[in-house]
């Protein structure tokens, strides 16, 4: 059975501005502008986007409806196929990368075994953007979808600059993001986007995990990762290949930040593996002598 959405928002956010809300799975988006209605990603399943459009009627009934796909994680765009053949999904270019990618249909073939992913069908998007950054003019608000790699290879952010917001999506998340891969590029690109949401000097920072839209959060995210370079920085050579390491007292998650008492074992368990991974980036970059931090501000 499907969760049931819910609107949400955070004091002091436009109200042009609906957070639909499954529950502790995911966030999407909904902005509507003088111009056109775009909704940012399309959740888990065609059910639950079918109940974010039915929410939405009334918003969208008036004007043309564009999708935004941040990126092709299957919580955020495996509900494309409630949209029909005329809305623009937007995305990255790499985003059809991944589509085309056999990983894709693995991770579909497991989650079917589930039952409500099993009216599931990946449907990618229509129009696709290369480069750093491209702008939708709404008329009263701008949206640019910016890059921003390192969570995944086709991650997109969402800047509203009239209204000082970021949809920040996975590229930020409370209390940590994960990191691709063990590829210290992926983490030098991961760290560059968390700087260049930074340098935004958004009022909002929105989070599709995590339930926030404080951008101090993504100060935490960096603080997060330098800490974690240079207790990496601090292990002997031999060191460097321990098995086990993410268990030693000072490497361990709750070393780093202070996980809320109230999570859920489930969501802990699923931060600490994000911290593995984050890890293992770090003990490969240290081994690749490059120092993530530092890069990500050279590039």
């Amino acid at each position: 059975m499907d969760t049931t959405l819910q609107f949400a928002t955070y004091p002091g956010l436009d109200d042009r501005i609906i957070v639909l809300r499954a529950a502790d799975e995911v966030d999407a988006v909904f902005i509507r502008t003088a111009r056109f209605n775009i909704l940012v990603d399309t959740l888990a399943t065609p059910a639950l986007c079918r109940q974010a459009l039915d929410l939405l009627s009334e918003q969208i009934r008036d004007r043309p409806l564009l999708v935004v796909n941040s990126h092709m994680d299957w919580d955020h765009f495996w509900g494309n196929a409630t949209l029909g053949p005329y809305v623009p999904i937007f995305a990255h270019e790499k985003a059809l990368e991944r589509l085309r990618d056999p990983a894709a249909l693995r991770t579909l073939s497991e989650k079917k075994q589930e039952r409500r992913f099993a009216a599931v069908e990946l449907v990618a998007p229509t129009i696709t953007f290369a480069g750093e950054t491209v702008t939708l003019h709404g008329g009263d608000l701008s949206l640019d979808l910016i890059h921003t790699p390192g969570h995944t290879p086709d991650h997109v952010a969402v800047w509203i600059p009239e209204i000082r917001t970021c949809l920040a999506v996975d590229a930020v998340e409370h209390p940590i993001p994960e990191v691709w891969s063990s590829d210290p590029a992926d983490l030098c690109a991961l760290v560059a986007s968390l700087k260049r949401i930074r340098d935004l000097q958004a009022d909002y920072v929105v989070l599709a995990h995590g339930q926030s839209a404080d951008p101090a959060v993504v100060d935490a995210n960096l603080r997060y990762f330098t800490g974690l370079r240079d207790r990496v920085a601090d292990l002997s050579e031999t060191e460097l290949d321990v098995v086990g390491l993410v268990e030693r007292e000072g490497l361990r998650l709750q070393d780093f930040l202070t996980v809320p008492e109230a999570m859920q074992a489930e969501t802990r368990a699923f931060y600490e593996r994000c911290h593995q991974s984050n890890l293992a980036a770090v003990l490969a970059a240290r081994k690749a002598r490059i120092d993530v931090v530092a890069e990500a501000t050279d590039g």
